[in-house]
Formats: structure tokens, sequence, C-alpha cells
């Protein structure tokens, strides 16, 4: 079977993870990357872990002649001008299968309505990446508890929480460049992994529609003098004049369209979680059912004192986002797995060798971006957003929020 060869634009931390996901996934290569920091140490790393012998390129027509896809896993505000460079070079005549895009999809709907209509005027397959509706553990108790559905009616209600200590790297705490904080860095996550979660089996992603629209954003803890210092030595990043919210949390409620059945998805997603490392926590309730998936509950464990702490160089070897290098410390032996990565890899290798889309096309992708939207407006008019209404789909159209403006303080102060 011919094997997919992908080009990475993007070699950071995203980037490396789905590096280690590939190495799961058969009949795919990494056969190029774009020349951005760390590209040789991504290369090499490829290289060593039989993924392939990616060249290091510095331009996208350069890069499309080498591979079958790319991957866009760079900064947020750089992706709406890299699809782009990639539409116009298929539309000049270069060989191109499909893209992925991981999530977000556009920091704004405009920008996630352009991204869409750029890969359909150019023809290609495209894969939003959006790794936890392949989580295993997940899926695997949802389909154990199909008969139960079934007899007794599908979920009511799912809860869906992403926390960490906060982002690596300085884009990502800048709110211009991420396209808002917590919500949408992590929210995005939380909404489509509750849509996911009450779609009954066998339908589309996009089957149910949504209804309304709450939240609240805070910022608790990076919004105090001495956090805001830190991130100002750290990354540069000014949050007394540029904040972004640290908190969020929110309900969605969507309708079964064949039913008129109304279901609710809560989420809360924060960079306040100072235990660990990372901890996504899901749920969900149906009639006499429930189930629950939480990634800090470890088939293993270690403990290191505090004597033999000062020999750890990387407190993430063991767990993302660990804050920690010593004590009890749970150990997660395949991430890349646990979080979906490599089912997403798998899908979207199998689509575009097959000439399709994948699972989650990008008019996935606009759609959540909507939803994520619909909640920064929500918590900005401190009120419910109907989202049945034709003018607040109209309005979201051309909305900013005002964190993604840079403008937080008057909103989060």
């Amino acid at each position: 079977m011919k094997s997919l060869k992908i080009g990475f634009i993007g070699s950071g931390f995203i980037a490396n993870f789905i590096a280690k996901a590939m190495i799961q996934v058969r009949h795919c290569e990494l056969s190029a990357i774009y020349a951005r920091s760390r590209a040789d140490q991504l290369a090499d790393y490829a290289r060593t872990n039989g993924l392939g012998d990616p060249v290091v390129t510095r331009s996208i027509p350069e890069m499309v002649k080498t591979c079958d896809a790319i991957a866009i896993l760079s900064p947020n505000n750089t992706r709406l001008e890299i699809m782009q460079e990639i539409s116009d070079a298929v539309n000049e005549g270069a060989d191109l299968t499909g893209v992925i895009c991981e999530k977000p999809l556009g920091r704004t709907v405009a920008e996630s309505k352009q991204m869409v209509q750029l890969a359909d005027t150019a023809g290609l397959k495209t894969a939003y990446f959006e790794n936890m509706l392949f989580m295993n553990a997940i899926n695997n108790a949802l389909e154990q508890l199909q008969p139960q559905m079934e007899t007794m009616g599908g979920l009511m209600i799912a809860r869906s929480t992403e926390e960490h200590a906060g982002p690596h790297s300085s884009w990502f705490w800048d709110p211009r460049s991420q396209g808002g904080g917590a919500m949408s860095d992590m929210g995005c996550h939380s909404v489509a992994v509750c849509r996911h979660m009450l779609t009954p089996a066998g339908k589309d992603p996009l089957f149910l529609r949504p209804v309304s629209m709450q939240c609240d954003m805070s910022l608790l803890k990076w919004g105090q003098p001495k956090y805001r210092q830190q991130l100002l030595d750290r990354f540069g990043v000014n949050y007394k004049k540029s904040p972004a919210e640290d908190f969020a949390t929110g309900i969605v409620a969507f309708e079964n369209p064949e039913t008129g059945q109304i279901v609710k998805g809560q989420f809360t997603d924060s960079w306040m979680f100072d235990k660990q490392g990372l901890r996504l926590s899901m749920d969900g309730l149906g009639p006499g059912y429930a189930m629950e998936v939480n990634t800090l509950i470890s088939p293993s464990e270690i403990f290191i004192g505090d004597e033999a702490a000062a020999s750890v160089a990387d407190s993430e070897a063991a767990l993302e986002k660990s804050t920690s290098t010593k004590g009890l410390l749970a150990v997660q032996p395949n991430e890349a797995d646990l979080y979906g990565y490599a089912t997403e890899m798998r899908d979207a290798v199998d689509a575009f060798l097959s000439g399709r889309d994948a699972t989650l096309p990008w008019k996935y992708g606009l759609d959540i971006t909507y939803l994520v939207q619909a909640a920064y407006l929500s918590a900005e008019r401190g009120q419910t957003i109907d989202l049945k209404d034709p003018s607040i789909r109209e309005y979201l159209d051309g909305y900013t929020s005002k964190i993604a403006q840079g403008k937080g303080a008057e909103v989060l102060f």
C-alpha cells in the first residue's frame, strides 16, 4: 500500500507530539519540515525513529514537491497566510491531496471561513485535528454503553474539563496571536468533546443543532501582580495591558433534529491547575447509566524524594504539563495514544489515501469556531446567546472578541 508523505509546517510542541503519534501509524512518513525553529531537531527525531528522511524546506512551493499532504501546526496567527500559499501552489499545478490543520481552524469565524474556502478552491481534502474526539478511553466507553443508549435513551448531559498550569510558548499567552485565552486554547476541545459524547452513534459529527451558549470567563491567577510579572519576565507578555482569560466555564445546549430532545454540554477550562500536570476529565450521564474518564488515573506511578529530585532534568518526561519533579507522580506510558493523536492521524492517513475527507473535515472545525466565539460573546455580554437566531450567526461572522483584540482589560478587570 502507498505511504502518505506528510509535510509539517511547525516544529514546536504539537508537531513533536504528532510525530510521536506517527510512529504508531502505518502507511505514512514525515517527508518535509518547514524551516522554523527546531526543525532540524524534529528532522533528526524522524530519522532516528523510522518516520522517513525529511528535508527541511524554506518555502511552501518547495515543500509541496515532496508531499502528498501538509499539516499546518504553526502558531494560530500564521495559519491563514500559510493556507493561502498552499492554495496558490496547488492552483498553480502542485500535486497535493490534502491538508491538515491543528485546532483551532481560525482565531475568528471569518478566518475559519477563509480556511475552508481556500481548501475548497484548491480541491483539497481536509482533516481538522481535534485529538480528543479520537480518545479510545471515550469511544470505548461509548461503545460499551451502546445497548443501554438504545434501550434507555442517549446521554442527557456531557461534561468536559481540561486544565493545566499554562501554555509552553509566548505566542500562546498573547491573546492577539492565539485568539484568546483558555477558552480558545482548550475550550474548543471541551465543547467538541461534549458534542461528540452527546451525538447518537452513527450520526454525522455535526448532527446535533446548537441551541444556546452561556459562558463566564475570568482572570484569576495570572492577573495577580506576582504572576503577571512572571509572564512578563518569562514570555514578554503583558497581562496588565492585554490579558486573556485563564478560566472559562459554560453550558452549550444542542437539539436532536429527529426527536427534538435537548441535551447539554458543560465545559470548564483553566490555566491554573498546579497539580500533577495536564488533566482531562470527561463524564456523561444517561438514564440509568454513566461514564467517566480521567487521564490522571494512570496504570503507573513513581515516587521521587527530595534528594533524588535534583537529578531530574525534565518534569514532563512522565506527563505533559507536569509541574513537579518529586513526590508521587502519575506516569502515562503512551500519551500520544491516550489523548487520541495516534488515532486521529490514522484516520487522516486512511482518508487521504482513499481520496476523501477525514472524519472531521474543516467544515467541522468552522462550526466549532462558531461555538467558541459564541462563548466569548456570551461572556462579554453577560447573557445566554441564542444560537437559533440567524442574526447571531451573521454577527459572529464579523466578530472578534475584545480579549482577542488585546482589550481584555475592559472585560476581565
